[in-house]
């Protein structure tokens, strides 16, 4: 699967911003779809993740503020992000693996274990 990020741009916070993930190929909905984010300086992080089934998943500094969300229809993963703050500044990365039954009730959630990811795209929250 081939994956491009869409979205990013400059906001205050407080406000918000979606951004969008296109997936190519026929086998999307059996991918495990994530969002990652990676600040200056910093390690590339998860943010949330979801799977086939809508199960969803959230690193808990995004827990009740950001919404992950697919349309298996339209090979699309989107990333509500309300009440955007300063330290949510970073390069957004969608990113795809393969499900299986070794992640029955979880997600992974380190970097390596992603087979595909999309190019990224900036997301700015000034103060």
């Amino acid at each position: 699967v081939q994956l491009q990020a869409f979205g990013g741009g400059l906001v205050q916070a407080g406000e918000s911003l979606r951004l969008s993930c296109e997936a190519s190929g026929r086998t999307f909905s059996g991918y495990i779809m994530a969002w990652f984010r990676q600040a200056p300086g910093k390690d590339r992080e998860f943010v949330a993740a979801i799977k086939w089934s809508d199960s969803t998943y959230y690193a808990d500094s995004v827990k009740d503020r950001f919404t992950i969300s697919r349309d298996n229809a339209k090979n699309t993963m989107y990333l509500q992000m309300n009440s955007l703050k300063p330290e949510d500044r970073a390069v957004y990365y969608c990113a795809a693996v393969w499900d299986r039954r070794s992640y029955s009730g979880t997600i992974p959630k380190d970097v390596g274990e992603y087979t595909a990811w999309g190019q990224g795209t900036l997301v700015t929250v000034s103060s």
